[in-house]
């Protein structure tokens, strides 16, 4: 079972259908904390085009598959900032 929690953002219909053709991946997303979770949720539906959003998805893969916690070169999901609040309605 895949755990949908995270500290602000759902799991996203397309990161859900992702874990679920990579059974593999799926005992190490769980293992995240909803921090981090949180942070590749955030990070591959923030992109505005579809073609990014793959890009980055696919980069999910390989990295949980690596043992990596966090998307890399990524200052951190905007929504949890008070300061970023403005730039997201």
């Amino acid at each position: 079972m895949v755990t949908e929690t995270s500290a602000f953002h759902d799991l996203t219909n397309e990161l859900r259908a992702i874990l679920a053709k990579h059974p593999t991946l799926v005992e190490k997303w769980n293992a995240l904390t909803d921090i981090q979770r949180n942070e590749w949720i955030c990070w591959t539906s923030i992109a505005k085009q579809q073609a990014t959003r793959e890009r980055r998805i696919d980069r999910t893969v390989q990295d949980l598959r690596s043992g990596k916690k966090t998307p890399c070169c990524w200052p951190g999901c905007p929504h949890r900032r008070p300061s970023a609040a403005k730039w997201f309605k």
